[in-house]
């Protein structure tokens, strides 16, 4: 992973790279500040409508024309569960309630992590926007080729999830 820092976000003096604690970090040599980058949060929600699975066309890179769980980054002070419900809405113009948490998701060497919610529609009309160039419904068992790496192992947790939420007790 690339460092992007170059400046001390301090005293704005120039970074240099020194080993600490095992790993490369940036750090200055003026004030001795030593620069950690925090990850990316980004939320997936994996929407239930109509027994079918809303998807979106990405009008954006990275995977811009694939289809894809609604999802986008959390910003600073955003609760993720809003996150999630924010960007559903930006993208498929959807309400949705929230129905549990499926996963977290990270790689070594990528700064984004994905926090995936499950989710059902619960009004609102059927649009795409944001970051989406359109926006349709699925059958679970027959989804486009999903584009990202952690895309399959959130389906399968999904599915767990949803059997888990759905299951009756037994008599």
């Amino acid at each position: 992973m690339a460092n992007e820092a170059r400046y001390c976000e301090r005293c704005g003096s120039p970074l240099s790279s020194k080993v600490l604690e095992g790993k490369a970090r940036m750090w200055c040599l003026e004030c001795g500040h030593i620069v950690f980058l925090d990850p990316k949060v980004a939320a997936v929600v994996v929407v239930e409508m109509d027994d079918k699975l809303v998807m979106v066309r990405r009008g954006v890179e990275p995977a811009i024309g694939r289809w894809a769980f609604p999802s986008g980054y959390v910003d600073r002070g955003e609760a993720v569960e809003d996150a999630a419900v924010r960007e559903v809405k930006e993208e498929t113009g959807l309400d949705v309630r929230l129905k549990g948490f499926v996963g977290l998701y990270s790689r070594t060497d990528d700064p984004v992590v994905l926090a995936t919610f499950s989710a059902e529609a619960t009004g609102d009309q059927l649009r795409a926007g944001g970051d989406a160039s359109e926006v349709e419904l699925f059958d679970p068992d027959n989804l486009p080729d999903l584009p990202f790496p952690h895309d399959d192992q959130i389906l399968t947790d999904w599915r767990k999830f949803t059997k888990k939420t759905t299951e009756k007790p037994m008599s």
